[in-house]
């Protein structure tokens, strides 16, 4: 891709991702057109639908998720720092909000299987890495961590909106929901037995939930060359 159209691609997409997020999946194309600042033409020869530009910004958000877990591992600090600065850095990326939108209408075909298990394995990493090492704890899998972003980043209603004008407070409330994670805090209670047991959310658990196909990691990287996923329900 010649670099003039690999950033007309990263305007669009961005633009795309707030637009959706402020106004859902049927905000106005020519919306989209306006806040990347290129003309309407350029969105339309390279999207012939909207389906093809949610599907695409889909894929740039996990390749975007996958590149931030790889950088917050070869950061500096311990393993479970490696985690807080993935989460939030997915936050910057507004990826647990934008993500409820886009699963709207998602269709997941063969190529976002592949990118997606790309961005599992590289979170995964982090967190198993956390978990040797002793510092994060045990029950605490990427479902987890996915949600509690999904609950964090999305944005506030009407005037609250006006508190984090500049995304602060969210990355506050990350951080002490971070810390509640760490296996050096508090001694963490014993299940309440008028509760529901509870265990690790795994990524699987979030597929399944979301009504996506089923495909695990595994399943994902022996299924032969070819063979195409079934669509997700529309």
């Amino acid at each position: 891709m010649r670099s003039d159209a690999a950033r007309s691609r990263r305007r669009i997409l961005d633009a795309a991702r707030e637009v959706f997020l402020e106004r859902g999946l049927d905000a106005p194309l020519d919306l989209i057109v306006r806040r990347a600042g290129v003309g309407p033409g350029t969105l339309y020869r390279r999207y012939a639908d909207r389906e093809a530009l949610v599907r695409d910004l889909t894929g740039d958000l996990l390749s975007c998720l996958e590149t931030a877990a790889e950088e917050a591992a070869a950061g500096d600090g311990d393993a479970f720092e490696a985690v807080r600065r993935f989460v939030h850095a997915a936050a910057d990326l507004r990826a647990g909000a934008v993500i409820l939108v886009l699963l709207e209408r998602l269709v997941v075909d063969e190529e976002l299987v592949r990118v997606r298990t790309g961005a599992v394995h590289a979170v995964e990493g982090l967190i198993d890495a956390a978990h040797r090492a002793g510092r994060l704890r045990r029950d605490i899998g990427m479902g987890d961590l996915v949600l509690l972003s999904i609950r964090l980043s999305r944005p506030l209603p009407g005037g609250l909106s006006r508190l984090d004008a500049d995304g602060g407070l969210l990355h506050r409330h990350l951080d002490l929901a971070l810390d509640g994670l760490a296996a050096d805090a508090a001694s963490v209670p014993p299940p309440d037995p008028d509760l529901p047991p509870t265990r690790p959310v795994s990524f699987a658990d979030l597929v399944a939930a979301a009504d996506r196909p089923t495909v695990t990691v595994r399943e994902a990287e022996e299924e032969p060359s070819g063979t195409p996923t079934p669509p997700a329900p529309r």
